[in-house]
């Protein structure tokens, strides 16, 4: 009897050293919308003894136990134990593919006995883990020791509308590291977003390694000096006088490229011509119109210099680069940019002007068709698609092998679904979040200049002005976030969130609008913001809510100014400084 009580008080305080009982959250809204969801009675009780059960042989699976057992292994203590399993259990979680559903489909079934996750393939599982950890309280997302974690019962089905979700990070202005770019797909992952376009080249700067071209990163990834003032706003222009860069190698880009994946989250590079090319022409002048004298641009906006259209020496250049950008990105989608080309250069080359004698080309604008059909026919025959910003359909038809990237509001998307492309609708009229989130702009940090809401981003329709057949043409939605004046992944955050989770849900959730329910379902959201530390516009959830809003921005802006005052330049690629500047893109 005494070696029972002294039993029992031995696994009692064992018990009490490992936690307590973590209730259920009584703020239950998932973003992106599910499709259909409905409160069950009960709860279930997720303890370090609670199994995932995986009904399915399918190691892609892995990734989401992965994903949830960093999730809650800080509160329960252990991660939970996967096995292989052929039937469901009581007491477990029990995890299947199901072949009825949609690909990136999911129904998440929680009971006092169980919970069920069923996934059309192991990205519908995927996202349903996601939906899952919303559902935990708030204190095992900040990682408090318990012995039991309380789900709601609920049942939940759900699937995306479009099947391209994506968000652009622009490296060029702004060098983010390995570590920060990959902070950036957790973030992407929690909102269900599966694209990541990553801006590599522009005029300020040339981010990835190529390895027949050493010059593109030795000359190419740094600028001699960082804009720290507004390039619009500020006539004085100040700058940081010494050199600022940075590039990944192409060991780096492969595990961000697997760090992507094991998210479900594809990475499309962007690789900018013919215009944007400036950091390009610095390490390789022969392949622009003038042949020298270029510089690795240090103030933003449009620059004159494009790759010359008139060389054949342009084109091997960039189907060498190409070539080594496609064994690195197994994406179907290659971004070729197109966007912002100047053409002064072209209207004197005479390389350029007899080319377009040569192809009966009427003008200079017919010329940068022939470039991206020339560029578009060599990608098609390595399997892969080009996708541009919507200038790609200027000057003539646009091959129906491309696609269109829509950001000049929606009219270049609506232009080329008519014509048989396929378009991401990305406006900067509702996508752009590198405007101020509020008209208020006193203590908020430096921006592009426009101001772009939360509840204006929810607004946008990528269907708008297209009828059922042009529809089906619409890939699908994506936020850009440009890096002129982002100074760290604090501020990185700060400007995506919450606008991000708008896109998202329009992207996922497409249909009827309700901005309060949104506003509602928001506030559960955060909770996931919060325990992960992230940096976000408070601006949406009231007054006591902008004082700290506006005690967070003076404490990373604050963060950067000492930053700016120590850093100094290489091109190390972990190297990570500075701000920048640009025109609309």
């Amino acid at each position: 009897m005494k070696k029972n009580l002294l039993l029992w008080c031995c696994m009692t305080l064992l018990c009490v050293s490992c936690g307590k009982r973590i209730t259920k959250t009584d703020l239950v809204g998932i973003v992106p919308k599910p499709v259909s969801e409905q409160l069950l009675d009960g709860t279930f009780d997720l303890n370090r003894h609670t199994k995932i059960r995986l009904l399915a042989k399918d190691s892609m699976l892995m990734r989401s136990v992965d994903f949830f057992n960093g999730v809650v292994e800080p509160s329960l203590g252990k991660s939970l134990k996967a096995v292989q399993a052929s039937v469901k259990q009581d007491k477990a979680i029990n995890v299947w593919i199901e072949d009825s559903l949609e690909a990136e489909g999911y129904r998440l079934t929680i009971r006092p006995e169980s919970i069920d996750i069923a996934g059309g393939s192991p990205a519908g599982v995927f996202y349903a883990f996601q939906t899952l950890r919303q559902l935990l309280p708030t204190e095992a997302l900040q990682g408090k020791r318990a012995y039991v974690i309380e789900l709601p019962a609920i049942e939940i089905t759900d699937q995306p509308h479009f099947a391209y979700r994506g968000a652009m990070l622009d490296a060029c202005r702004h060098f983010f590291t390995v570590d920060e770019v990959k902070e950036y797909l957790d973030l992407l992952a929690m909102h269900k977003i599966n694209q990541f376009h990553w801006h590599l080249t522009d005029d300020q700067g040339w981010r990835i390694e190529i390895k027949k071209y050493p010059e593109l990163t030795r000359i190419g990834s740094i600028r001699e000096k960082d804009l720290l003032s507004h390039v619009y706003f500020d006539p004085e222009r100040k700058y940081d006088e010494r050199p600022y860069g940075g590039y990944y190698t192409q060991d780096q880009i492969r595990d961000i490229v697997r760090y992507a994946a094991d998210r479900f989250i594809t990475v499309i590079p962007e690789i900018e011509m013919p215009g944007h090319a400036t950091a390009a022409l610095a390490a390789y002048p022969y392949l622009g119109c003038i042949g020298k004298d270029y510089k690795v641009a240090t103030l933003y906006g449009i620059q004159p210099d494009a790759f010359c259209a008139g060389k054949d020496s342009t084109f091997f250049f960039l189907e060498d680069v190409l070539t080594e950008v496609m064994d690195l990105f197994p994406s179907e989608y290659i971004h070729i940019g197109g966007d912002e080309c100047q053409k002064d250069r072209w209207e004197e080359c005479p390389y350029c002007q007899k080319r377009i004698r040569d192809e009966h080309l009427k003008n200079e604008t017919e010329l940068q068709s022939y470039f991206v059909h020339r560029i578009d026919k060599f990608l098609s025959s390595k399997g892969r698609r080009v996708l541009g910003w919507d200038e790609i359909l200027e000057g003539g038809d646009l091959s129906k092998n491309a696609a269109v990237m829509s950001w000049r509001g929606t009219t270049g998307g609506i232009e080329a679904a008519k014509h048989g492309n396929h378009v991401v609708m990305s406006p900067y009229t509702f996508c752009y979040l590198d405007y101020y989130q509020t008209p208020d702009t006193v203590g908020e940090p430096m921006a592009f200049g426009n101001v772009l809401t939360i509840d204006s981003v929810y607004k946008l329709d990528p269907y708008a002005g297209l009828n059922a057949e042009e529809q089906q043409y619409i890939l699908g939605v994506q936020a850009n976030l440009w890096s002129e004046y982002i100074w760290g992944l604090d501020h990185l955050e700060y400007m995506t969130l919450p606008r991000l989770a708008a896109i998202a849900e329009v992207g996922w959730s497409y249909g009827e609008k309700d901005y309060p329910d949104f506003s509602n379902r928001m506030h559960a959201l955060v909770r996931l913001y919060d325990a992960a530390g992230y940096k976000y516009g408070k601006h949406m959830f009231g007054l006591e809510a902008l004082a700290d809003n506006k005690k967070m921005v003076e404490s990373f802006m604050k963060n950067r100014s000492d930053s700016a005052a120590t850093t100094s330049a290489t091109s190390d690629p972990e190297r990570v400084a500075g701000m920048d500047t640009t025109s609309a893109q």
